[in-house]
Parts: C-alpha cells; structure tokens; sequence
C-alpha cells in the first residue's frame, strides 16, 4: 500500500490500538489478548503425554497471562531436533477452550538459531524489597538488580530466569525475573542450576510413567538359555543399575588350544522400549543418563533402568548376548549373536573382584574362583596382549570424584584407584562393540557408528611445536597412529612433568561423536567401533540393538524402516546431547567446589596450571581438583607475552614464564559458588626456559602490559 490507502491504513491501526481491539507495538500488532497466525515461540517443557510446550517470545504481560502452545512435530528430521530451550518460528492454530489450558496448537516452520545461553541467575533478596540476581555463568560475572515489582513471586536462593527490558533506545536494561526454577540449595539440588541452564529434561511425563505400568513380559519364545552360565556383574560399588555382565571359559575345541570362549550380555532393553512409543521418545529426547554428584537425571524410567533392565543378582532377566571366540594370543577369530535370559551368578565391585584375583577372594567369591573369576581373569590377558599389539592411545589421567555428606555438600575429593578390574571390563565391552559394528556392515544393515577422527592438522602441528621446545617429536600426519602418542607418553615418564605432555596430548585430540558414516575411531585403533554395551544410559546403543535384532531376525522389534532414515539426525541429536551432558556435569563439579572453598578466602594451595591463554592462566588445585583463574593484569612483576606453540605466558622483559603443567602455588582471592568461579593470586616466581622463539612467538600474540612501566605507556 502507498500514498493516501497507507496513510488511511496507519490511523485505522491506530484508532483500533487506542480503543484496546489490538495491542502491540509499532512493528508487531495483533488482536489483543492473542496470538498472530505467524510467530516465535520457545520451547520451555513438555505437558503429561510427552509433547513439546512452548511460549511465545513477544508478549505483552498487560494483556493477561502468556498463553500455552503445543508443538505438533511431524515424523521429519527437522523436526526430530527441536528440544526444550529450542526457539522455533511457527505458524498457530487456535484451539477450543477446555484443552488443558493449552491455547494453541503450532506447526513449526523453522527452527531458529539457539540463544547462546539462557538468562539465569541465583536470587537474594533484600530486606528493603527487591534483591539482585546471581551469576551462574563464570564468563559473564554480572550482577543485576531486581526492584520489588520485578521479583516474578521468587524467593530468596531461588534459581530464576530473568529477562533484561530496555525502556527507550538509550535507556539501560533491567532485569525482570520470568520464572523461579527452584532453589539449589534444597535436598542436595546444586545440579538444578546446570540442569535448566542446559535445558536437560528432568521428570518424566505422566504418560511415560503410564507406559512403564503396562510392558510386555519377557518369554523364553525365541531366546537361548543363559540361565545355567554364571555371567557375573562387576561394577563400581555404588552402582544402582547393572547392564552388562561377563563370562569366560576355555575353549574346549582342539583346533583353538588354549583359546577362550567371552560371553558378554547386555540387558535386552529393545524388548521394553518399542520404536516410536511414548518412552522411546523421551529417550530419544534425553539422548543419554547425566550423572551429577548430587543425583542421576536417567534416560530411562526407574521401573526400567533400575528394575526391569537391571541384571540383578540371581533374577531372571532378558538379555542381547554375544558369544566371542579369542585365540590363545588373545585376537578374536569369530562371534555370534543370540538374544537369551540369562541369570547373573553374582553382583560385584570392582575392587572385589580385584581382590579375589590377588588372593583375597570374600565368601561370595569363593565359590565363583574357579568356574568364573580365574577364567575371566585368564581371557583378560590374552585380549590384553592383542590390546597392546594393537596400540591403542594410552591416555590414563585420573579422575577425581566428589563425595557428599548427608546436607548434600562436599565431604571430600577422591581419586578412585585404576584397578585392572576395570581395564578387565573395558577390554571386553570395546571387543563386544567392534562386534557389533562388525555383524551389521556384514549384513549391509545402517547403523549409528561411533567414531574418532585423528587430530586435525592444526592442533597437530601446535603439538608438534610444543613438542620441539622438550626436544621431542611427532610423526607428521600422513603417518600418524596412536602408538606415535604412546611413545611420547613413554618417554615424558623420564622428564619432570609427564602430565603436561599427557594433558597436551589430551588437548590435541578430536572429540569422539555418533554418525552413520564411518571413519574409524582413532583413539582405540579400531577401523569399526559401535556402541552396544550400554543400552540403559545411551539411546545409541538401543539403536544398535534394534538394528541387530533385525539384521540377525531375532524378533519383532528390531529397527524400523522410518528409523532408517533418521539415523543421521538422530546420531547429531545424542552427539549433542552427549556435549550437553559432560558440560553439564563439569559445571556441577565446579559449583560444588567452589562452595566448598568459598570460607577459605585467603588460604594458599598447591596447584598446577591447567590452562594458558591470551588473558590469564587457569590453576588446578591439587587436593579438590578445583580449577581457579588468575588474570594476567596480576602478574605485575612484568609485561607477559602469550606464546601460544609453547602453551606459555612470558616475561618480556626477563624471559621467565609461566608454561602449561607447571606446579605453582597460589592464594584465593574469591569464590563464587553459583558461578562455580575461583579467582586466584599468583605466589610462585616466573621460571626461565626454553620456550622457543620468543620473537616469533610474539609476532602471532598479543602483547600484554601491566604494571607502572605499562600506565605510563
């Protein structure tokens, strides 16, 4: 419209926007007290039977309350990735009223970028009214203030997300709390805060729940008898769910003289979870279990992850088995597939199992020496010694764990003892998958592989300039496998600081994902690798299960012809959701401990610096594992240059530096625990060394200045 219509246009708009018929503003006018037919709505949750519920983005609280949407996804691989926190634009549908006060119905048309993070924040209120709003983002340290009119019914401790209103073009934003998540701090729920930043689903709809009431029961109908082997579960002594469970025997065929028999099998989840139903897709939906110190937010319901699917000690339980066939040097020659109910011999730890094999076997390992434990144990060895012909990298860093006391905080960091129980396990769950992978190539079925790319170009070659500053060398690309690492690792155990390489070797690598496409996985060595062996916690091994299942004809609910072609967008959704999780996790981690040092302001630790960049160093604390901050405008002592090839902060002015792996030690400044952030004051003295050509290292850096000789420049 132009001229004299447009003008006639503009008043009509505005006389009906004065007389309350629409609302708005001057971009975006709608009927008031609804919903235009086109619009951007977000994705906050899910209602009882599982569906997506959405909120629309532009709203004017004036016009009462921001109404409900439902999501109606379609069976699209578009589709398939929209999850809570997700922005979708979405053309509307109104609904009757009476429709458990949902609105509107929404057909997405595009899934829009994902806001880089959601405003969340820690409230405290203030006697006076008000109160300010927490960070809980440690790369944006910003407080802000909430006036009484903008509290949103939230309560001081409350987790909540608010949104930032600016009032006029130049005017300063102010935050208004949208919704109170819940409060950390209660029953042990510090885990709450990374749950909703990452919008990781927490409770189960009422119609998954439902669900569960009315599985199917297992039957012997098309199943081996497993029951007579004694396969035992060995797991970490507080594990609640049990998933796999092993056995070995020798091999009695003359042919194969003293080779082995493993059996490894796996609870047989694809019987409980068909495709397509309520609980498959919210298990799609989660992707994987997320393990918090405070609490575990499973893939699965409880009823199975912890009861029907768990291989108990002495109950019956359907399994996916696969029965593999080592050599006396340990290398597989054959395996077979067989779905069978099976009856776990024993529950054990690993560290009882570990002490049963060194002499110091419990009274219920006693009677499992001979028929189960020696032969487990006898196996291992043979496969071991194929493992380490086969080279794969050899990274053993230690993982700390954090135990809690009954208020939920922090009672003490341990690092748990690498036994060869667990290698033991390991070794045969990594030979059950590259069987998996191997069955369904050879039967030309798709599958979800999951792979590891060898490192980049770039990352090598900053490797390989680190390397040269200690006088040690990586093969070039074109010939690079993980026994090439191995060997570094090998020699770093002579220098004085054999967890710096482990750590750069660390930092050099690819990061493992799911994808129907294979290109091996680097770090185990392996030309085909797909995960099978947990199919309680990841949904990419129920996807293996069911592609066995109808590879092999070992039922009905094996993989369907529409979960064919979604592979793709399923394998990118669980990488994701995997990501989601190990960030997740770490932040948790991080709040836990930083709560727990927050009253040890002022106290000086031993650490090691864990990280190097442009503006500061990273330190982690020897005794809590913590990581902690140090700002480079600190050091004052001299004017430091980032020299990124040898992972080093130098000394312009007299050449001492500080290098990634070195043991300082440090004071703490500050502790924010909703932000999980420690600050730290360097105590430890620049050191000289070789750190390369500083001048060439200065010419790709940036030049950092900082004390009086830099004011008055």
């Amino acid at each position: 419209m132009s001229g004299g219509a447009r003008i006639a246009l503009k008043r009509i708009l505005a006389e009906m926007a004065e007389d309350g018929t629409l609302a708005g503003d001057k971009k975006h006018l709608h009927e008031k007290g609804k919903l235009p037919s086109v619009t951007t709505i977000e994705v906050t949750g899910r209602d009882s039977d599982g569906d997506l519920i959405a909120k629309p983005l532009q709203w004017d609280e004036k016009e009462g309350k921001r109404p409900t949407v439902r999501v109606a996804l379609s069976k699209s691989p578009a589709d398939n990735d929209i999850g809570i926190g997700d922005r979708v634009l979405a053309r509307l549908a109104k609904l009757p009223r009476g429709n458990d006060g949902v609105a509107y119905e929404a057909t997405p048309i595009k899934k829009l970028p994902r806001e880089k993070r959601r405003l969340l924040g820690i409230f405290r209120a203030s006697k006076r009214g008000g109160g300010t709003i927490e960070p809980i983002d440690r790369k944006e340290l910003k407080s802000w203030p909430i006036l009484p009119d903008d509290m949103g019914g939230a309560s001081d401790g409350d987790l909540v997300r608010f949104e930032l209103i600016r009032k006029g073009r130049f005017a300063t934003p102010h935050a208004h709390i949208a919704e109170s998540l819940g409060n950390p701090d209660d029953q042990r729920q510090i885990s709450l805060i990374a749950i909703h930043a990452h919008g990781i689903p927490e409770d189960f709809p009422e119609s998954v729940l439902k669900e569960c009431e009315h599985l199917p029961p297992p039957t012997m109908q098309g199943r081996e008898d497993l029951r007579e082997l004694p396969l035992l579960t060995i797991d970490p002594i507080d594990a609640r769910d049990h998933d796999d469970a092993v056995h070995a025997e020798l091999d009695s065929n003359p042919r194969n003289e003293g080779g082995f028999i493993v059996t490894v099998a796996i609870a047989d989840v694809a019987h409980y979870i068909r495709p397509g139903s309520k609980i498959d897709r919210e298990a799609q939906v989660r992707g994987n279990s997320v393990y918090f110190p405070d609490r575990v937010v499973p893939m699965l319901p409880e009823k199975i992850s912890n009861d029907l699917c768990s291989l108990r000690e002495r109950e019956e339980r359907p399994c996916l088995a696969v029965r593999m066939i080592f050599d006396r040097n340990g290398e597989k020659r054959r395996h077979t597939f067989v779905r069978g109910m099976m009856r776990s011999a024993a529950k054990l730890s690993y560290q009882e199992a570990q002490a049963a094999i060194e002499g110091k076997p419990s009274d219920k390992c006693l009677p499992l020496m001979d028929k189960a434990l020696n032969p487990l144990w006898a196996a291992y060895k043979a496969v071991a010694t194929a493992r380490d012909k086969r080279g794969p990298l050899d990274l053993d860093l230690p993982e700390r764990r954090i135990e809690l006391d009954e208020k939920g905080k922090v009672a003490r960091v341990v690092t748990p003892e690498r036994l060869e129980a667990h290698r033991l396990i390991e070794e045969f769950m990594i030979q059950a998958n590259v069987a998996a992978a191997e069955t369904l190539e050879e039967k030309k079925l798709p599958l979800v592989y999951r792979v590891h790319d060898a490192p980049s170009p770039e990352k090598l070659k900053g490797l390989r300039e680190f390397l040269e500053t200690l006088d040690m060398k990586v093969p070039h690309a074109g010939a690079l496998k993980p026994e090439a690492f191995n060997t570094v690792l090998e020699q770093a155990k002579t220098l004085p600081v054999p967890d710096l390489i482990s750590e750069v070797i660390l930092r050099s690598q690819s990061q493992a994902e799911y994808t129907p496409k294979n290109i091996g996985h680097f770090g185990l060595n392996l030309v085909r690798y797909a995960h099978f062996t947990s199919p309680i916690r990841r949904y990419a091994d129920l996807i293996v299960h069911r592609a066995l299942i109808r590879a092999l004809g070992l039922g009905p609910d094996g993989l369907t012809d529409d979960e064919i072609p979604l592979l793709a967008s399923i394998a990118k959704a669980i990488s994701d959701a995997e990501r989601r999780a190990m960030a997740a996790e770490r932040e948790t981690t991080d709040r836990l401990i930083a709560a727990h040092l927050a009253d040890r302001v002022g106290v000086t630790f031993a650490g090691r610096i864990a990280g190097v960049t442009r503006s500061g160093l990273f330190v982690r604390l020897k005794d809590t594992g913590a990581d902690g901050y140090i700002p480079i405008s600190s050091l004052s002592d001299d004017y430091y240059h980032h020299i990124e090839a040898a992972h080093a902060l130098v000394g312009a002015r007299t050449g001492a530096g500080y290098r990634l792996g070195d043991n300082v030690e440090v004071r703490l400044l500050e502790a924010i625990p909703s932000a999980g952030a420690l600050r730290f004051e360097m105590l430890t003295p620049a050191a000289r060394g070789n750190f390369g050509d500083l001048k060439a290292g200065v010419r790709g850096s940036r030049r950092r200045k900082f004390g009086k000789a830099a004011r008055r420049q």
